[in-house]
């Protein structure tokens, strides 16, 4: 078995649109995901960087497209939430959070080892079409209150559920402008576009950057939630914490998040071999996988899995091999770099407290 994807520049064009294409998808949904997931923007953005590099340099399937997703953010979230509860201080339950990961990451190296990729594939598509809608269900509910501009209560589901009529009751008119705005403009924009222009206007693009452009010219204010500054720079190396009495309950965490992160690979893989006409390797691409995890946790990024959107994207822009995900993730990183001034009073802990839960 090959060590590294294969990467050629033969398609060098495609590749790279593709994978310009694809960082410009994935930049507002890493830093929704990690608002979300409770441990900052930042521990998005950087799992979007480090997950997609290296899934893209040792994984599978050249041209899988790797990041934080849907339901690998409801399960961070809930480990985060758990750890945190469980030590009573937020800084040691992140860090904790942040090693889950890196276990994550080592239990779907050993699975690609034991060549156990074959069988994700063979699940029931009646369990994974439930479970996934259920976790569509999870997170549009706990979307609610950043989509009436409010901070997310405490409790999860059934907190958001709680505290519904008193979030409608003092909804933000401004911030639930902006979100019907933006769920409009992702729905009829793919519907009114000609077809030879949608390649080169994504609606997420458009939607963020007429979302961006309207929060600025109409609402000025420090009233609306927002996404605080992102620190420049490298991330930094995160230690792996625990002791033995909170070792158990990490394990079951970690377990349940690699094998989410499997399946959600996997499946996303052979989407994109039905759209190349090409056969990924399955335990090469779990191996993948689990480095990029492992390297995501160590320097506090979130977990990420193949993300069917960004992957789909990524194609019908032209990219082919796993040059794309690396131009992903490097363009990605000049915007770590270039786009966010440096700023140390931010750091993924720090920003995790301060920053609202759904912010825009």
């Amino acid at each position: 078995m090959q060590i590294t994807n294969q990467i050629n520049f033969r398609n060098f064009t495609g590749d790279l649109f593709g994978g310009v294409t694809a960082a410009v998808i994935a930049l507002p949904m890493a830093l929704a995901f990690g608002v979300a997931s409770g441990a900052g923007p930042t521990a998005g953005l950087y799992g979007a960087v480090i997950v997609g590099f290296f899934a893209a340099l040792f994984g599978g399937t050249p041209s899988l497209i790797s990041e934080p997703t849907g339901p690998m953010t409801v399960i961070m979230t809930a480990v985060i939430a758990d750890l945190t509860a469980a030590t009573g201080d937020v800084n040691k339950g992140l860090a904790m959070a942040f090693t889950v990961v890196v276990m994550a990451g080592l239990f779907q190296i050993l699975f690609g080892l034991l060549r156990l990729g074959k069988y994700v594939t063979l699940m029931p598509y009646t369990v994974v079409s439930g479970f996934m809608s259920g976790i569509g269900i999870i997170l549009i509910i706990l979307q609610l209150a950043p989509f009436l501009g409010k901070k997310a209560p405490p409790g999860g589901v059934v907190g958001m559920l709680t505290n519904l009529p008193k979030l409608v009751s003092e909804l933000d008119a401004s911030a639930l402008f902006l979100s019907l705005l933006t769920v409009a403009t992702i729905i009829f924009v793919p519907i009114l576009l000609p077809s030879h222009l949608k390649k080169w206007f994504p609606p997420q693009l458009v939607a963020l950057l007429l979302g961006t452009f309207m929060a600025i010219w109409l609402f000025p204010g420090p009233d609306l939630p927002r996404i605080p500054v992102i620190e420049a720079g490298l991330p930094s190396f995160h230690r792996p914490v625990f002791t033995v009495s909170e070792l158990r309950l990490m394990f079951v965490d970690a377990l349940i998040l690699g094998v989410l992160g499997c399946i959600d690979a996997l499946l996303t893989a052979v989407v994109a071999d039905s759209l190349t006409r090409t056969e990924h390797d399955s335990n090469k691409e779990l191996i993948g996988q689990g480095i990029g995890n492992v390297m995501s946790g160590l320097f506090g990024g979130i977990a990420g899995a193949g993300a069917t959107m960004g992957t789909v994207v990524n194609i019908q822009a032209g990219g082919r091999t796993a040059l794309s995900g690396l131009i992903r993730a490097m363009i990605l990183m000049i915007v770590v770099f270039m786009g966010s001034p440096p700023h140390p009073k931010y750091s993924p802990s720090r920003v995790s407290r301060d920053c609202p839960e759904g912010g825009d």
